[in-house]
């Protein structure tokens, strides 16, 4: 009877200790994310005092039948691979050549997650400074000094070059987050591990390929599916740098607050969600406990 009036006794306290966590998840993530399936119903206007109209499904259909939608998730779809595959492969290299030790290790470290740690609004226009058409000093040495161009480009203006100065930015800005990922999973692998493989004949690929990769294959995993989702809503760096490259993010906003249609921006939001949800599962679906394919 002891046991269990002390159990009882410690779920009670376990429960009131959750709550305030509890609660601010309800109130921060699942209310926002039910109001937000519930106008995706409606022709919701700006203005709060007007009535919203239910309209059923067709914010999604008008979603769906729009061109501009399967465009910019296309476009969503490219820039999120090239960033997330860039940004890991790039972590995972600085990662191996600084696993070994050198003078000013920890000094070098430090510099290597500045870009991760530095406001974005700072990197994005530090970039847009360097290449700006008048006085950037990718044109000043690409037209000048080098006389790689006859005329200064207009990096931003085009929408090819746009969207190859965002993917290359997000790759430079996000790779320390895959650089400390691995770096750490790294450090707990035992050398004997190579050495055994260096006696076995093993040159550094299948060294890599027979004892690094199935050793951070689990954070691999973890990285590429956490950085998916970050990119795959990505707004804010694109948005900043160039209005020629409408991703999801951009079209979303656009929608909600250039064409006043949050209804339609609402849906927008769900089916990305269902998309994103239904490919995470599908990866995570391919990968046994061991991290392994």
């Amino acid at each position: 009877m002891k046991s269990i009036k002390r159990e009882k006794t410690d779920l009670k306290l376990a429960m009131l200790l959750l709550f305030p966590s509890v609660f601010l998840v309800l109130l921060l993530v699942a209310y926002p994310m039910l109001y937000n399936i519930q106008i995706s119903f409606f022709d919701q206007p700006i203005n709060p005092r007007l009535d919203s109209i239910f309209v059923g499904l067709k914010n999604y259909t008008d979603t769906l039948t729009d061109p501009e939608f399967f465009k910019s998730l296309g476009l969503t779809v490219l820039y999120t691979l090239l960033t997330v595959l860039g940004s890991t492969a790039v972590g995972l290299g600085v990662a191996i050549f600084f696993n070994r030790p050198f003078r000013f290790r920890k000094t070098a470290r430090s510099l290597v997650i500045l870009s991760y740690v530095t406001p974005s609004i700072s990197l994005v226009f530090a970039w847009k400074y360097m290449f700006n058409n008048s006085y950037g000093v990718i044109n000043y040495l690409g037209t000048d000094v080098f006389h790689l161009f006859k005329d200064a480009p207009l990096w931003f203006d085009n929408p090819v070059s746009s969207f190859a100065l965002v993917v290359i930015f997000a790759i430079w800005r996000y790779f320390p987050y895959a650089f400390i990922s691995f770096l750490a999973i790294l450090q707990t692998i035992d050398n004997t591990l190579y050495e055994a493989a260096e006696i076995d004949g093993a040159n550094a690929w299948n060294k890599f390929k027979i004892v690094t990769l199935p050793a951070i294959a689990p954070v691999m995993i973890t990285v590429l599916t956490l950085r998916s989702i970050w990119m795959f809503y990505m707004f804010t760096d694109v948005y900043l740098l160039t209005s020629k490259v409408d991703i999801l993010g951009i079209y979303l906003y656009k929608t909600a607050f250039a064409f006043n249609d949050l209804g339609k921006a609402a849906s927008i939001s769900v089916i990305l969600f269902i998309i994103l949800f239904i490919a995470i599962i599908l990866s995570r679906k391919r990968v046994n406990p061991n991290g392994n394919g």
